[in-house]
């Protein structure tokens, strides 16, 4: 059966791997001339990738785990000591650390936290372990349940101080939502706690070993290709026809550069874009079904990715670092992390500046000279005295709706990968699933989408679609 899916990021590229295992043949369309969506990365004219995001893997991110290792390509993940590693704006220069220790889970991240001795007073460190008991006790029910309040006002509700909160958790929403404690809701921070609480390894970050367009991307269209299916660039949707009885007919691709447009016809149709794009796509008639008026309820988030050349080593870690800056969310010396990055004399920081509602529409150079000064807080001995460290060139990528906006009261907007249209579904980190929108959310939400075709339509004779299962713990283990 031909599943036509709009959309090769990691939710497209996820779901018609999937479909190739369960004896179906994936046309994937995208219209840009890029693999990965929200993953996408270039070369520049001297030959150095700029990427849409810092893109860090977790232990807890199973089913990307899973797909890596079906893919062949689990040894391209770097994985780094298990530690999170936070800056301490009042003591500029100076890292505070949560060193993991290698016992069983919750015992591990409950000893890296009384371990600390730099962020949280023991009041705190009490405080904050009793506020997380109904999560781990009372499970993902009562997690859900908690998306009508803010991380902000739960916190509040269990009696923890807004020390704990601009300590870690300004460092935390930022770096998984890009946005702040106030705006982003407790179900997202408490889902992601509970995977760290309750998976030995959940916590523990990886990098890739080169750009993600190319060493994550590109293996899964090789493997799609080799089995029959296909991935189109510049293949832009520009209309989903309908049927008389509001089927999908076929997708409408625009044609570039004086080409007519092309008809394409499949046997079932998979939107696998982001969710402003797919509201904008909705024929009309869909418009005013209830399942998809709640789409108007999540919108993307904007985003701002940095990349900045040094003529000198800023820092010698190899390491993801919470930066704790009012402007900027994570960052990463990627001439460490990044084998295919790497320089022993030179540095290249990349940087998440989040939230990034109020710098999106400023210029590139107004960005990087906000950064620089933020910069010269965290490295002072480097952009201090006589012989400040030089900037050599610098790329700012501009993400103005990336994953869904992840405020109180998102969740019951956030869709099934099933719809009320026959031949259609959804893939996305937006739609729901278990993760938030990441993405682990994405290959989870491309393999729903993919048994959810295949459970509907199967295929005689065919090899079944592998069952979700978790791999084993030893993948961020061993690695």
């Amino acid at each position: 059966m031909r599943v036509a899916i709009a959309g090769a990021g990691l939710a497209g590229l996820s779901c018609a791997k999937y479909l190739t295992d369960a004896g179906h043949t994936p046309i994937v369309l995208e219209s840009r001339d890029v693999l990965g969506g929200l993953v996408a990365a270039w070369k520049d004219s001297d030959g150095d990738w700029y990427e849409t995001g810092l893109h860090a893997f977790f232990g807890a991110y199973p089913n990307m785990l899973q797909l890596l290792k079906e893919l062949g390509i689990e040894d391209r993940l770097q994985w780094k000591q298990h530690t999170l590693i936070f800056n301490q704006p009042d003591k500029p220069g100076t890292l505070s650390r949560f060193d993991v220790p290698d016992i069983p889970s919750p015992f591990n991240v409950i000893a890296s936290i009384l371990r600390n001795k730099d962020m949280l007073t023991w009041e705190q460190k009490i405080r904050f372990a009793i506020g997380l008991l109904p999560a781990v006790v009372r499970g993902q029910k009562y997690v859900e349940d908690m998306d009508k309040y803010s991380f902000l006002e739960w916190l509040k509700r269990q009696g923890v101080d807004e020390r704990v909160t601009s300590d870690v958790f300004i460092a935390a929403c930022k770096a998984l939502t890009f946005i702040n404690p106030d705006e982003v809701s407790a179900t997202i921070l408490l889902t992601a706690l509970n995977r760290f609480l309750q998976e030995r390894y959940g916590s523990k970050i990886a990098f890739l070993d080169g750009s993600p367009t190319e060493r994550l991307c590109s293996p899964i269209v090789d493997y799609i290709t080799e089995r029959g299916g296909e991935v189109r660039l510049n293949a832009p949707l520009k209309e989903i026809l309908l049927n008389a009885d509001g089927t999908v007919k076929a997708y409408l691709i625009r044609g570039l550069n004086g080409a007519e447009d092309e008809i394409f016809t499949a046997d079932m149709y998979v939107s696998a874009m982001s969710v402003d794009p797919l509201k904008i796509m909705l024929p009309k008639p869909w418009k005013q079904m209830e399942f998809f008026k709640k789409l108007e309820g999540l919108e993307g988030v904007p985003v701002i990715n940095l990349h900045l050349w040094f003529d000198r080593k800023l820092t010698e870690i190899d390491h993801l670092l919470f930066s704790r800056s009012p402007l900027l969310s994570v960052y990463a010396d990627m001439s460490n992390t990044c084998r295919e990055y790497a320089n022993p004399n030179r540095s290249m920081l990349e940087l998440v500046l989040a939230p990034a509602k109020d710098w999106i529409a400023k210029s590139d150079e107004e960005i990087v000279a906000a950064t620089i000064a933020e910069l010269e807080k965290l490295f002072p001995d480097h952009f201090g005295g006589d012989n400040p460290a030089t900037l050599l060139k610098s790329h700012v990528v501009k993400t103005p709706r990336s994953v869904y906006k992840a405020t109180p009261g998102r969740q019951q907007y956030r869709p099934a990968q099933v719809t009320p249209i026959a031949n259609f579904y959804l893939a996305g980190s937006y739609t729901m699933q278990r993760y938030l929108g990441s993405m682990e959310g994405a290959v989870l939400s491309g393999k729903l989408t993919a048994q959810a075709i295949s459970e509907a339509l199967p295929v005689a004779n065919s090899s079944n679609l592998q069952t979700l299962t978790r791999p084993p713990a030893t993948n961020a283990a061993t690695a």
